[in-house]
């Protein structure tokens, strides 16, 4: 695998070393001596998959808070999508600070999302599968969002949103009482 750092601390893209032949090719998708060496989480605790039938539909942006906070590999199977990742760790030098990238089959690139991270998708081609390690589990009560057009971020989606859901167009703007704390309360 080859690790590529991102502009935000502690995040990477993730491409295949591919050995291949007159039959396609082999890669690691995930090696835990490969990560340990590039210092990141090693312990999957769960693995997901999403699949999205509309071009243009986001996802997002998630995360969990404190102990909850998960590390993510994800990686898109089919289609391809317009993979966000925000920084949301205060003592980070990259606080508040975006950055995006394509994962698509055909790439067949994968992000490591560090904990602390919100990550929201957007799919630019329809029925797009994605599959994604979490090193931590699932935790309701310490899951947040932030709203997907929020003016401080200024992220620019790849296209207009044809879908999403009700609860990812009501997430709240970034409010660090909200954002950055399990007893925090909503403005929204």
């Amino acid at each position: 695998m080859k690790f590529t750092p991102l502009p935000i601390n502690g995040a990477y893209v993730i491409d295949l070393e591919k050995l291949g032949d007159e039959r396609g090719f082999f890669a690691r998708a995930f090696c835990q001596r490969e990560f340990e060496a590039q210092g990141l989480e090693t312990r999957v605790a769960q693995a997901n998959t999403s699949l999205s039938r509309v071009k243009g539909t986001l996802r997002g942006l998630h995360y969990q808070l404190g102990e909850f906070a998960e590390a993510k590999l994800i990686r898109a199977i089919s289609g391809a999508v317009f993979d966000v990742l925000v920084d949301l760790r205060p003592e980070s030098p990259t606080f508040l600070q975006h950055c995006a990238l394509v994962l698509s089959a055909e790439n067949r690139s994968a992000i490591y999302v560090p904990r602390g991270c919100a990550n929201g998708i957007q799919t630019i081609e329809g029925d797009t599968q994605l599959f994604y390690l979490a090193f931590n589990f699932y935790a309701e009560h310490a899951e947040r969002g932030l709203r997907w057009n929020d003016p401080r971020l200024g992220i620019k989606w790849a296209l207009e949103p044809t879908v999403i859901s009700d609860k990812d167009r009501n997430h709240p703007d970034f409010d660090p009482a909200y954002h950055l704390t399990l007893t925090g309360s909503s403005k929204v």
